[in-house]
């Protein structure tokens, strides 16, 4: 286990991204938290649009990022000059692309491919360069593909020879951008079953970014990106039953920042009409959320017009519901008790003064005769 305040390979806070385009501001990222601890295979997905890929280039140092920390295995991304960000792309950090044709030379072999990014960077040379290709294509399972150039090779074949490239130089953190998202199904789970033997034998932080919902089964910690910010983290794990036999279990949280801020999950919203504002109340181990008077009226109408609760004026005996989801607010509990009280006044007041209408007219009539 990892010390509380161990430094972790990833660290994003409070990180903004603003592209700006002919006096348009765009903010891909709005204050995104994450942080990957070593050795950890994490994914992150979300929709099109989310920031996730924004995400990505700025870890990689093809972007800088316009406000927040970005730090990577000891590298603060944000301050980074350009030599040094040369030696953390070539040291530091591996990268996949989504394109096979982004990550291998076509006129080179898959070993080639491999040694050539080792010759880039100036490594290993000689013997040790030709064992550490053999090394990755092998763990890759691609080992008797050496000698075939990518347009030999399949799909699911090519992206393993990209990443044995991006592993070639032995870097701390690999970094992948949709890696499946031209492969089918079986291959796709192929190839992240050959990443999480690559982290499991290697030991290398790998983040996955990617809009592919399967995904998260081959991982260990999903994390949802949704209008540039972290909104939940799924985190699985296996434990044993009272019968001894093993169980997958999976929990979801939702991602708090420093601020108190957190986005609740899209289900949760529409199952309870959430929106606008909800109303809080503290718990002892707990805090509990509930739909905001206006929305919860509105849904029992829908359900049922004559089920919709009418307020009433709570009286000074009845104690106040602790934080159940009819506790009322207390300024409108005093408006409503207050109106209660006019509308029984006035009711007190026609009837005195229909009483007394009754009495002058009998009197009347006694005097008359």
């Amino acid at each position: 286990m990892l010390a509380p305040d161990a430094e972790p390979h990833i660290l994003c806070t409070d990180l903004v991204r603003i592209f700006s385009a002919d006096g348009v501001e765009v903010q891909a990222l709005q204050g995104l938290n994450l942080r990957v601890d070593p050795g950890e295979m994490v994914a992150v997905v979300g929709a099109s649009g989310s920031g996730k890929s924004t995400l990505l280039t700025i870890l990689s140092g093809l972007d800088t990022a316009t406000a927040g920390v970005a730090r990577v295995a000891g590298h603060d991304l944000l301050s980074m000059g350009g030599r040094e960000r040369v030696a953390y792309q070539r040291h530091t950090v591996g990268f996949v692309w989504q394109q096979t044709s982004r990550n291998l030379l076509p006129y080179l072999t898959a070993a080639e491919n491999v040694a050539l990014a080792m010759n880039v960077a100036g490594t290993l040379r000689g013997a040790a360069r030709a064992t550490r290709v053999d090394e990755l294509l092998g763990l890759l399972d691609v080992g008797e593909m050496r000698d075939r150039r990518p347009g030999e090779l399949s799909g699911g074949q090519q992206q393993r020879v990209a990443i044995a490239v991006a592993l070639a130089n032995s870097p701390q953190v690999l970094l992948a951008d949709e890696p499946t998202g031209e492969l089918d199904e079986s291959t796709s789970a192929a190839v992240l079953e050959a990443m999480r033997a690559v982290n499991d034998e290697l030991g290398v932080t790998t983040l996955i970014v990617t809009h592919d919902p399967t995904v998260s089964g081959h991982v260990r910690r999903t994390v949802q990106i949704r209008d540039g910010r972290t909104s939940t983290e799924v985190l699985r794990s296996t434990r044993l039953d009272e019968f001894g036999e093993e169980q997958h279990v999976a929990e979801e949280f939702a991602v708090l920042d420093r601020v108190g801020r957190l986005q609740l999950p899209h289900d949760f919203m529409q199952s309870l009409e959430l929106r606008d504002r909800v109303r809080l109340a503290l718990e002892a181990d707990h805090v509990g959320v509930w739909p905001g008077d206006e929305g919860r009226a509105d849904a029992a109408a829908r359900r049922s017009p004559e089920a919709a609760p009418q307020p009433t004026a709570p009286t000074g005996s009845e104690p106040a519901p602790p934080g159940g989801s009819d506790a009322p607010d207390a300024a409108a509990t005093s408006r409503r008790a207050r109106r209660a009280a006019e509308r029984a006044a006035e009711a007190s007041a026609a009837a005195d003064a229909s009483a007394g209408t009754d009495t002058s007219a009998g009197t009347e009539t006694k005097d008359e005769r």
